[in-house]
């Protein structure tokens, strides 16, 4: 790779992203200056630096509370999504058994289920992990279903003939077509990780952004609120692009067959 052809990746992965964030806030800098807009229904972002000034410590407890409540429930759902998916695409009586119900389950409001956890589970982390299991579960069980069930006849066939076994097969040749489809999964799994924590912190909000989100508005420091708004599309961010490079890292075919 020449030295202009990683200017350019770099330029890419990092400087357009950048140049994108910068250019958003000084047009949500110029709508509050030029519209004057009060700092109590939209802050200007020296309004949010200073909120963040203000509790930095405050902010980081919070965001590291949210963050873990995400990654916890995140790995659940990872993990049960797959094995699920894995036993619903080796049998099909299996499927038909199961997808309905858990479509059924799937459709039914998370907003809706929020009380009864804290009834069934109570008022601590635990309530809010299984709220971020139960937003996750779902994508990342049909992803992965999606993709273990595509895989083309002729590979099929292939394996057949080099008499390969079933764990062979799908070890060698349908897990690795299926992994773009899963990563697909995973990564819209990430921002909803994320809207689950917030939903159990706001519903029971005694940590975690969501509790500073739900005590701001009861306070009217918008400006402390929008300070947590940006922490978490920051840990969207970094949770979606760390997905999208461990995707690069296990599956670096995709994008040179799907260009």
């Amino acid at each position: 790779m020449t030295d202009d052809s990683r200017s350019s990746r770099r330029w890419h992965t990092v400087g357009l992203p950048a140049l994108g964030a910068v250019a958003a806030t000084g047009l949500w800098w110029l709508s509050t200056w030029a519209f004057d807009i009060e700092p109590f229904f939209l802050p200007a972002p020296p309004d949010v630096v200073d909120a963040f000034l203000r509790l930095p410590g405050h902010l980081a407890r919070q965001t590291w509370i949210t963050f873990l409540e995400t990654i916890i429930g995140f790995g659940i759902a990872a993990v049960g999504g797959l094995l699920l998916a894995v036993l619903l695409a080796a049998s099909r009586t299996v499927e038909r058994m199961v997808l309905p119900m858990i479509a059924g389950i799937n459709a039914v409001p998370k907003v809706a289920l929020a009380p009864l956890l804290l009834v069934w589970i109570g008022f601590g982390y635990e309530a809010k992990i299984v709220m971020v299991v139960l937003l996750c579960f779902f994508p990342i069980l049909i992803s992965t279903m999606a993709g273990l069930t595509s895989t083309p006849n002729d590979l099929g066939e292939l394996a057949r003939s080099l008499s390969a076994s079933w764990w062979q097969t799908f070890l060698k040749v349908r897990l690795p077509w299926a992994l773009p489809q899963i990563f697909v999964g995973l990564k819209v799994a990430t921002s909803l990780a994320i809207i689950g924590a917030i939903i159990g912190e706001v519903i029971n909000p005694q940590a975690g952004l969501g509790a500073v989100i739900a005590s701001s508005g009861q306070s009217a420091d918008t400006p402390l609120a929008f300070a947590a708004l940006i922490l978490l599309a920051l840990m969207g961010a970094l949770l979606f692009y760390l997905m999208a490079g461990l995707e690069r890292l296990l599956v670096p075919w995709a994008r040179a067959i799907s260009s």
